[in-house]
């Protein structure tokens, strides 16, 4: 990177970290106890161009970036990894997939409402009986004159309650075929279209997590983005950026976790020495801020090769991989640090634990990045 881009990235670093600090930080507990989304607070992300990072000034968007967009979940995901997440779901999955597979009436119909944060976007391609086999999907699309009629139900959806625009996978062909998935964008007061279950999570809590549900939605053609039968190819390609999201989601939490760890570490004191002296602390410090630094390594050679519009599939999922797994381990070596302290809810370390075990979940299993890695050394 240039020394103007750095120094850009800098910039949007320090204004996500104070917007963070004003407007999430006091705040944290209090969504996670009631598992509240703060739908308002998004139209102000909104407001600040969090809500459409690499969308292009034409369609409303800040047109910046990977570099800067992983700048942006970082610092957010430091202070509150469910605001995090939801801002990776929002700009990832549902604004950009409708911006890289949509036609230019639909880009301008959708993409400035999005981007301003006035509208909130969700993605649906899990299922409750596909998960990581989601080329066997239930919810079915089928052509009556010039709309589509639209059954079956997603689970696992961020924002399918508060969303307001919904990117959904449907099959419009046979089980196990392939081409046999379309995508559709459909908006909240559809008739038919409702949403379900809000789940009771583990972590993440202030994201919001529910079934969208779809019962004879007609939904005219126009709704439809690129061909008949291309679906499930778009949303492979739109998770290989949805990786890095990820990612950066993972390198947050575990900077999050590191940071509160290091500061307790210091503070405390036992035999007359703070414990960050003791080479057991010390050494467990020294493995939490190295897998940082290579996790965002990973993070930031994903992103060069996305902005450069590279194939970098293999290469998303090792920092999703890599980001992730570390996430879990520094968070649990954070509470670890903070020992009894840890276990409570009164300091951070507790929320960050649970609140990283979603990174190696969520946008691809462990399992399936190590999958796709392997099939991509291996060809």
């Amino acid at each position: 990177m240039n020394t103007e881009t750095i120094d850009n990235i800098k910039m949007i670093a320090e204004t996500a970290r104070e917007f963070a600090e004003k407007n999430i930080r006091p705040n944290i507990m209090e969504w996670d106890e009631s598992q509240t989304f703060p739908k308002d607070l998004f139209h102000e992300l909104g407001e600040m161009g969090f809500m459409g990072i690499v969308i292009p000034e034409e369609y409303g968007g800040s047109g910046l970036g990977y570099h800067e967009y992983v700048t942006i979940l970082d610092e957010i995901s430091q202070v509150d990894p469910s605001i995090g997440l939801s801002v990776a779901a929002h700009n990832s999955l549902c604004t950009n997939h409708i911006y890289e597979f949509a036609n230019e009436e639909q880009r301008h119909r959708w993409l400035p409402q999005l981007a301003s944060g006035k509208v909130i976007g969700a993605w649906g391609l899990t299922e409750h009986n596909t998960g990581s086999d989601s080329g066997g999907m239930s919810t079915t699309a089928v052509k009556d004159g010039d709309d589509w009629i639209i059954n079956g139900a997603k689970n696992f959806i961020t924002h399918a309650i508060s969303g307001d625009i919904a990117v959904v996978m449907t099959r419009t062909g046979e089980k196990g075929a392939k081409n046999n998935s379309t995508a559709f964008v459909l908006e909240k007061g559809m008739p038919g279209f409702s949403s379900g279950k809000k789940e009771n999570k583990l972590g993440m809590r202030a994201s919001e997590t529910a079934e969208l549900i779809f019962d004879n939605v007609r939904v005219p053609d126009s709704h439809r983005l690129g061909e008949v039968g291309e679906g499930f190819k778009q949303a492979m390609k739109i998770l290989d950026g949805g990786r890095i999201s990820i990612a950066a989601l993972s390198l947050g939490t575990a900077r999050g976790a590191y940071k509160a760890a290091l500061k307790y570490a210091k503070e405390r004191h036992q035999f007359g020495k703070s414990i960050s002296e003791f080479q057991a602390i010390n050494f467990m410090l020294a493995d939490m801020a190295t897998e940082i630094d290579a996790a965002e390594l990973l993070i930031q050679r994903a992103s060069t090769m996305k902005n450069a519009k590279q194939k970098m599939t293999k290469e998303g999922a090792m920092a999703k991989l890599y980001a992730s797994e570390a996430c879990v381990r520094i968070a649990n070596n954070a509470v670890q640090i903070f020992g009894g302290y840890g276990y409570t809810k009164d300091f951070p370390a507790e929320k960050f634990y649970r609140d990283s075990k979603l990174c190696t979940i969520g946008e691809g299993t462990s399992e399936i990045q190590r999958l796709v890695i392997g099939r991509d050394i291996t060809r």
